[in-house]
């Protein structure tokens, strides 16, 4: 895909963020009396430019428009020195999908993780997302690991 760049966010690409990540959160039922209170999307977007908040996020641009997006986070595990980094969110718009997008953000994690010194990314993704899992499983493994969770309260 000709000029698409993946960098990191802005301030000035709220506007243009904020309907990706509304997109993301509605594919994931997210939406209606599901939807996430407004608060959580202005303390996740804050956390974006906070120096004390190991929470970051990437774009993907072409000619202007913000065409998908990445949240990644690091976090410290038990079973190494170096901190972990997890690829929490990724998101293409409708109509940039199979062009690239998600392959060019995954890689722009990647890159973000060489930088640190990292030596790999981990990332989860709805067992559904068939369309997803035709990428991943281009451009990494499958760790065998299910995830479990448990509501509290």
């Amino acid at each position: 895909m000709s000029g698409l760049i993946a960098r990191a966010v802005v301030r000035a690409d709220y506007d243009r963020w904020l309907p990706l990540w509304n997109g993301y959160n509605e594919f994931y039922g997210r939406s209606g009396e599901t939807m996430l209170a407004p608060e959580i999307t202005t303390t996740t977007w804050e956390r974006f430019f906070d120096p004390y908040e190991p929470m970051f996020a990437l774009v993907a641009e072409q000619d202007g428009a913000l065409l998908g997006l990445t949240h990644y986070l690091l976090h410290r595990s038990t079973t190494s020195l170096l901190p972990s980094l997890y690829l929490q969110d990724l998101f293409t718009s409708a109509e940039a999908r199979g062009r690239g997008v998600g392959r060019t953000l995954i890689e722009a994690v990647c890159q973000a993780a060489r930088e640190r010194g990292l030596p790999r990314i981990y990332w989860l993704t709805h067992e559904t997302n068939e369309t997803a899992m035709a990428l991943y499983d281009r451009v990494a493994e499958k760790s065998g690991f299910l995830v479990y969770r448990k509501s509290i309260g």
